[in-house]
């Protein structure tokens, strides 16, 4: 979809939707006046799609340098009176977790939606975590969607419960949900209008001294008993009856998608109560049905979240209700639900034999676009470390698209925990052992998270040489702005924070700026800050293979000259771009529909033969 139909769409209409987009939509029918985000897949798309919107409905949208920033900020729109918004990617809500369990405390003004999207499975992301744990740990409210109709029709209950109650309230999708696409009713778009709040009037509330927060959560613990019996919301919940079974499956998000396909597949008669609310667990809707049903299979994906929680709450109504799920071992623990994985839990309640359904193995291992600078930068560092002497030297890595110099054949990262951990890990190793380490982390993790770490290592006396691989953009997540870029904000010119500037003001002295292109200056630059001591910082510019494509489509191709391949297979084997490839009997080719035509592989470093020309 092109991101502007979502909002050119009329009132009635049906428009086909990621779940995303569907959020986006949601936001902007029910008067969104403000929203923040770092961008991160699963979420990104809705980010994507309030850029474009700017001022559609009179609202505000940026891209924080982080997540706390962007829910601080967020936070803040809605004490002034704003309805607004925060969305992030589960690992994400990590780094909002600060300001989100004390904001839960205080409450808020205007209604705030805090949306968090999970990856079972881990498609794109370092962790399975299960952010429904938040919830609890914050007692906060949270409504999960399971279809894009949903995700743009719940948005209107995510603001009028954190309305009435005066709360954040969390807003979880996972991978399938927020990326799922299905046709979706539209309604009308409605203006951002601001309340008559006073800042000052509610100081004693948004003031999370210890006094005040006492006092705080005991309003909090009751405001979360009294939702938990709220009618006015029991129309996120419903129960669906298959014919007259006393066996029946309780739900939520994606994993109710999974449930229904598995009962229709299998012909069976089973009861399903789908829970929009997870918490709290709706009392009255969930008594009902341990009271219909003899045999309950709790279907969620990771933790045994909603089974732990209807366990405890069968037990205090006295139900005989026998329950099944992940803690019985029903159902497995980790990665995404599928109909199948559903019909085995189903086949273990009625006595039946199970089938095989491990996860298989990913075809092929990810690689760096044709064209990225990355390839260029860490081929040439790689062979820098190895002409030193100094191929053993320790090298941290980050979140980005530059993790994938983990693979062959650069191999170029020990160690990637989160956003800004190179530095961080990285000084920590030095300091212990007194080696000098190499650490990568890209521009946009840099501003995220990387100046603080930058600042720690400098001031504790690390030896360290960091490359900040800067490829104008948040590559990974959908080419977003970084703070370092000119960017004009409803209107208003804003000049961008200069990289070296951020560096230099964290303490470090030798700053050093090359091109990834040019193999040549980076090997020279890299040999030499490697003899250096402290902290060192290369950045290594070359823009992002995916911007200004179709300018780039009219780029030169290159072909290989057969009579001067030496078949070395130094492009293959080491250079490794996945547009240079060998036929079954030998011959090295390069697949113009693939070439980015960058050059690269034409440099003497990668092929010394000269065989690779320009197609004339």
């Amino acid at each position: 979809m092109i991101l502007s139909e979502t909002l050119r769409v009329e009132n009635g209409n049906k428009k086909l939707m990621l779940g995303n987009e569907a959020i986006a939509r949601g936001l902007l029918e029910n008067g969104n006046g403000f929203s923040a985000t770092y961008p991160g897949t699963p979420s990104s798309e809705i980010g994507n799609v309030m850029a474009r919107a700017g001022s559609k409905n009179g609202s505000y949208f940026q891209y924080s340098i982080n997540e706390k920033v962007a829910y601080e900020t967020a936070y803040g729109a809605s004490l002034a009176g704003l309805r607004s918004s925060v969305f992030m990617k589960h690992v994400g809500l990590n780094v909002a977790s600060d300001p989100f369990v004390s904001s839960v405390y205080t409450g808020i003004g205007a209604g705030m939606v805090v949306m968090v999207a999970d990856d079972p499975s881990m498609f794109s992301s370092q962790n399975e975590q299960d952010s429904r744990r938040y919830a609890d740990l914050a007692h906060a409210p949270m409504i999960e969607p399971s279809t894009p109709q949903e995700c743009k029709d719940f948005v209107k209950f995510v603001f009028e419960i954190s309305e009435k109650y005066s709360i954040p309230v969390l807003y979880r999708t996972s991978t399938r949900v927020s990326h799922m696409r299905a046709p979706v009713e539209l309604g009308e778009i409605m203006n951002a209008q601001r309340k008559n709040i006073d800042v000052k009037s509610i100081r004693n509330r948004t003031t999370a001294i210890p006094s005040n927060a006492r006092i705080l959560k005991n309003d909090l613990l009751h405001k979360m008993a009294l939702l938990g019996n709220d009618s006015f919301f029991s129309s996120l919940n419903r129960i669906e009856r298959y014919g007259s079974s006393r066996i029946g499956i309780i739900t939520s998000g994606s994993s109710y998608n999974q449930s229904t396909d598995a009962i229709f597949s299998m012909g069976i008669e089973m009861n399903v109560l789908k829970l929009g609310l997870t918490n709290p667990i709706p009392q009255e809707i969930t008594a009902q049905f341990l009271k219909e049903n003899d045999i309950v299979l709790i279907v969620e994906e990771l933790d045994p979240y909603l089974e732990t929680k209807i366990r405890t709450y069968r037990d205090i109504l006295g139900s005989g209700a026998i329950i099944h799920g992940k803690l019985d071992e029903y159902m497995p623990w980790s990665y995404e639900m599928n109909p199948d994985i559903v019909k085995n839990g189903i086949r273990k309640i009625l006595g039946l034999n199970i089938e095989d359904t491990s996860i298989p193995k990913p075809a092929s291992r990810p690689d760096f676009c044709p064209g990225c600078p990355h390839r260029s930068s860490f081929y040439t560092i790689k062979r820098a470390l190895k002409l030193a002497g100094k191929p053993q030297t320790v090298i941290t890595s980050d979140i980005g698209c530059y993790s994938l110099g983990y693979y062959e054949p650069y191999s170029a990262g020990d160690t990637m925990l989160d956003m800004g951990a190179s530095i961080s890990t990285g000084s920590g190793i030095s300091l212990a052992t007194g080696q000098r380490v190499v650490s990568f982390i890209g521009d946009s993790t840099f501003y995220h998270s990387g100046i603080t770490a930058l600042a720690n290592a400098v001031r504790s006396g690390a030896n360290m040489l960091i490359f900040i691989l800067d490829n104008s953009t948040t590559a990974m997540t959908g080419q977003e702005p970084t703070p370092e870029k000119d960017a004009v904000v409803n209107g208003e010119e804003f000049t961008g924070l200069p990289l070296e500037g951020m560096i230099r003001a964290c303490g470090v002295k030798d700053v050093i700026t090359a091109s990834s292109y040019n193999q040549k200056e980076l090997m020279l630059t890299t040999m030499k800050a490697l003899k250096s001591s402290g902290v060192t910082v290369v950045i290594t510019r070359g823009e992002c293979a995916l911007i200004n494509r179709e300018e780039k489509a009219q780029r030169l191709k290159y072909q290989i000259n057969t009579e001067k391949c030496s078949l070395c297979r130094n492009c293959i084997d080491d250079f490794h771009c996945p547009a240079i490839q060998e036929k079954p009997y030998g011959t090295i080719f390069i697949d113009s529909g693939e070439c980015d035509g960058c050059g690269m592989c034409s440099d003497i470093y990668v092929c010394p033969f000269k065989a690779i020309e320009v197609v004339q």
